[in-house]
C-alpha cells in the first residue's frame, strides 16, 4: 500500500511529498527538535560515524532537506565536496541559507533532484547518505538501485530512518505518541493538517530491519548490516557496492 500525505488529491506520492515539505519547510527544523526531544541530532552523529574510517571525499546526501545531515557530515568527516539533492525547493531554500551562514557554500552544494533519477553519472560518489528520506521514495527499490548506480565500486551507503519499537512498554508508548501527540504538535506548529499524520503512517508502512536490508541486497549492496537506536525508534542501515 502506498502511503500519501494528501488523501483527497490525485497527484503522485512524489509530487505530494514535495508539496508537503514545501508547506512545512519554514518550521521543519524546529519541529524535528521538538518532536524528537533533540535526539535526532545524536542519531545523525551516530550514522555519520559509520563513514569515519572510510574518509569519503565526494559525498551525496539524498533527500537532504534543509541540509542538516550534510552539514554534520562535513563537520565530522571533512570531505572535499558534498552534494545534497531533494525534491522540495522550499526545504533547499532554507538549507542554502544555513550553509551560507556557515560559509560552506563552496563545499556543500544543494540542488533539486529526484532520488529515483539522480542527475549524476555512474560510479561518481565515495559515499551516499539518506537521513529520514527513504520512506518517502515513491519507488523504494528504484531509489536504492539508482543510489547503487552513482556509487563508486567499494563505496558505502548509510541510511538513517525511523523504525518501530517492538519491546513492551516502548512499543505501546510510541504507538500512542505517534497517533495522538505527534500529529497535534505538528499541526499546531506547521499549520499543515496532513503532514504529521503522514509521518507515523509512512513509518508504519516502511519495511524496516531485515526487510529493508533484503531490499538493499536485492539491488546489489553487500556487507549489509543495521543497528537499532533508542529502543528501535530509528535504525541505521549500512551497505557497500
Amino acid at each position: 500500500m502506498t502511503v500519501i500525505p494528501y488523501k483527497d488529491q490525485t497527484a503522485s506520492k512524489k509530487d505530494q511529498v514535495a508539496q508537503m515539505f514545501d508547506n512545512i519547510s519554514n518550521n521543519y527544523d524546529l519541529l524535528n527538535r521538538i518532536l524528537s526531544g533533540g535526539i535526532d541530532i545524536i542519531w545523525r552523529k551516530k550514522a555519520i560515524s559509520y563513514l569515519k574510517s572510510e574518509r569519503p571525499q565526494l559525498m551525496l546526501d539524498v533527500a537532504t532537506g534543509t541540509g542538516d545531515f550534510a552539514i554534520e557530515a562535513y563537520k565530522k568527516l571533512k570531505p572535499k565536496k558534498i552534494v545534497g539533492v531533494d525534491i522540495s525547493t522550499g526545504m533547499l531554500s532554507y538549507g542554502r541559507e544555513k550553509i551560507e551562514k556557515l560559509g560552506l557554500q563552496d563545499i556543500i552544494d544543494l540542488k533539486v533532484g529526484d532520488s529515483e533519477k539522480l542527475p549524476f553519472p555512474d560510479n561518481t560518489f565515495d559515499a551516499v547518505t539518506v537521513s529520514f528520506g527513504v520512506r518517502n521514495f515513491e519507488n523504494l527499490e528504484q531509489g536504492l538501485r539508482d543510489i547503487y548506480r552513482v556509487l563508486k565500486k567499494g563505496g558505502s551507503l548509510v541510511v538513517l530512518e525511523f523504525s518501530q519499537p517492538e519491546a513492551f512498554p516502548i512499543k505501546q508508548f510510541y504507538s500512542f505518541y505517534s497517533a495522538q501527540i505527534l500529529p497535534r504538535i505538528g499541526k499546531t506548529i506547521s499549520k499543515d493538517t496532513s503532514a504529521y499524520t503522514y509521518l507515523p503512517e509512512s513509518v508504519a508502512a516502511f519495511p524496516y530491519g531485515q526487510d529493508f536490508l533484503q531490499i538493499m541486497e536485492k539491488v546489489g549492496f553487500v556487507f549489509t548490516r543495521d543497528e537499532a537506536l533508542t529502543f528501535g525508534i530509528s535504525s541505521i542501515y549500512y551497505g557497500k557496492k
